[in-house]
């Protein structure tokens, strides 16, 4: 519990086995008042072993379903044993538990909250396409959200029982979706969303994709993405009124 509130962090993993472990540990330490739960995307190693052996629950899905696939499954867990509070943590390290209290405090007058890197926080950059697409990305949310929102791609991000309950029941699985297409969808319904920004800390284990071809690539996809968001009907009702 924090501030009457139960609060989960959900931390989808997929082969991080080196690291997992300190990573919840951190958690534990830095937030001793909330639940952990890490779910294996379908890992070839033995994540779910070290994740459990150092304190945290884990949900262990029998194939990769990417970040979407498991953020819905965490959603699922969370609407079901009725947490207030969500909060999507990376497994390598890059997220600060210490930011998430700032986090926490957002929620009170906002149903999602975002971790920014690029809000005049932290040494975080990017370069060429992808940069392109984040700018993209920043002037249309920021116009539809009536918030400035400089990184809706960040997997650093806090929401409440509202949300909770409608992601448990629809969370996009594609590449980029979990991110961009759920900021769009959570904007469009009516919901309230800002940013907090934080310092991205450099990966504890794996390696970035930073190729230019990949680069390239991911700005098709953010420029699909987007279209596509905007062009369906909602796929949310609207915003709970009386919050």
């Amino acid at each position: 519990m924090i501030d009457g509130k139960r609060v989960l962090i959900i931390m989808p993993a997929w082969n991080e086995a080196d690291g997992v472990a300190d990573v919840v540990k951190e958690v534990h330490t830095t937030l001793p008042g909330v639940d952990v739960l890490v779910v294996d995307d379908g890992s070839a190693d033995n994540t779910s072993a070290v994740a459990r052996d150092a304190g945290a629950t884990v949900l262990t899905l029998p194939y990769n379903l990417g970040v979407g696939g498991a953020m819905r499954a965490g959603y699922r867990y969370a609407h079901d044993r009725g947490y207030d509070v969500a909060i999507q943590v990376d497994a390598d390290g890059q997220h600060d538990p210490r930011n998430v209290p700032e986090l926490l405090e957002r929620l009170g007058r906002s149903d999602l909250v975002i971790g920014a890197r690029f809000a005049g926080t932290g040494e975080y950059e990017t370069r060429g396409p992808r940069k392109w697409a984040m700018l993209v990305l920043a002037f249309w949310l920021s116009r539809m959200a009536k918030s400035k929102l400089t990184d809706v791609t960040s997997g650093f991000r806090a929401c409440n029982r509202d949300l909770i309950d409608v992601f448990a029941h629809w969370y996009p699985v594609e590449y980029l979706g979990d991110t961009v297409e759920s900021t769009i969808a959570v904007v469009r319904a009516g919901y309230r969303i800002e940013q907090v920004p934080v310092a991205m800390r450099p990966r504890a284990t794996g390696t970035p994709s930073q190729s230019p071809w990949k680069a390239t690539l991911y700005l098709g996809r953010i420029g699909m993405i987007l279209l596509l968001a905007l062009s369906r009907r909602s796929a949310l009702g609207p915003a709970r009124k009386g919050r």
